[in-house]
């Protein structure tokens, strides 16, 4: 079926195109099968007040009926083996998975930790963002996700956890992305925020998702165009990119021009420096004058026990050690009026 053509773009690269308006609107007139990835972080209804005027504090059934309606044109839109991500509240997100899984394939739910939140009466300390990982189809086109930093303390470089004598068969190219991600900060400052009515995403974020989901060349939308961290990225990664922004775009626009882009590229070269690795270079340097292993000095067919127990273990083998000594002392202890006998005078 034939779609109406876009309407002028608010905003052209080489590799991208910029539409203000609403996503409902746009989404109808592009192609189906046609996008590589989408990212799709919607308002999370909480009352916010945007310069769009968009109602941020619906209904909870009408907030989902309008995520299902964008939704499913993303479907729609996305190739075959194409991923979709979508980032929002767990609370939000428990049902839109379940509608997403009658329309594409689950792959994952990832924990995204947040800090700096306040405690809720009466409820658990909340502490992640919710972010879904589907793609269309049996498997995705891509997956090659980066590999992370192995943990180490910060001013003794020792790791945080003990892998015994498997430290040779590490990757030296570092420890498997999991699906908690704890090294994502969020963007606080106002020099780094570009809008402050928009909950800006880091880029290390960004970079992590369109990294492990798209190839260079590939299309990577974002229906919901915030401050334009998802469109940044693409361009800094060589990714052809479609946005979407129902409010004001001028601050995209300004985001993207080269000058800006090279800030955006120092920030990312940097924070790109800590993947792919088993130790930053700081902390490889740190390990080496401390005198800890590193994947360039392990012996071969070193012994699989680690002579340094991990540290839970440690503390019950004391524990252990500590209940027997104690428990040696009562059995030894007289009793109460036991000891010699005095005789009895005649």
């Amino acid at each position: 079926m034939s779609v109406a053509p876009l309407p002028p773009a608010n905003h052209r690269t080489a590799l991208g195109a910029l539409y203000q308006g609403d996503c409902l609107s746009l989404l109808p007139q592009i192609e189906a099968g046609s996008v590589d990835l989408i990212f799709a972080d919607p308002p999370f209804n909480l009352g916010k007040s945007y310069a769009s005027g968009m109602d941020d504090a619906v209904l909870p059934d009408r907030y989902l009926l309008w995520c299902k309606q964008w939704i499913d044109e993303c479907a729609r839109v996305l190739k075959p083996g194409g991923s979709f991500f979508l980032y929002n509240l767990p609370k939000w997100n428990v049902a839109l998975g379940a509608f997403l899984n009658e329309r594409l394939t689950f792959r994952h739910q990832i924990a995204v930790e947040m800090t700096y939140t306040l405690p809720i009466s009466g409820r658990l300390y909340p502490s992640h963002y919710s972010l879904l990982y589907y793609c269309k189809g049996p498997k995705p086109n891509v997956f090659s996700p980066d590999r992370v930093a192995m943990a180490t303390c910060p001013h003794c470089f020792q790791e945080l956890k003990d892998y015994g004598g498997y430290k040779d068969k590490m990757n030296p190219e570092g420890v498997s992305l999991s699906d908690v991600w704890k090294d994502i900060s969020p963007v606080r400052h106002r020099k780094f925020k570009r809008r402050s009515d928009a909950n800006e995403l880091s880029l290390k974020l960004l970079d992590r998702v369109i990294t492990l989901a798209s190839r260079p060349g590939d299309l990577v939308m974002d229906p919901f165009g915030g401050s334009g961290s998802t469109y940044a990225v693409a361009e800094l990664k060589n990714r052809r990119w479609l946005g979407m922004e129902l409010g004001p775009v001028d601050q995209i626009v300004a985001r993207m021009q080269p000058a800006n882009l090279m800030i955006e590229r120092r920030y990312l070269d940097e924070a790109r420096r800590e993947l792919n690795a088993l130790f930053p270079p700081e902390v490889l340097a740190g390990r080496r004058k401390c005198g800890h292993w590193t994947p360039g000095n392990i012996p071969k067919g070193q012994p699989r026990s680690s002579p340094r127990k991990p540290l839970q273990e440690q503390v019950e083998l004391v524990l252990h050690e500590e209940a027997a000594v104690y428990s040696a002392a009562r059995k030894n202890k007289p009793k109460h009026g036991d000891g010699p006998k005095a005789k009895k005078s005649a």
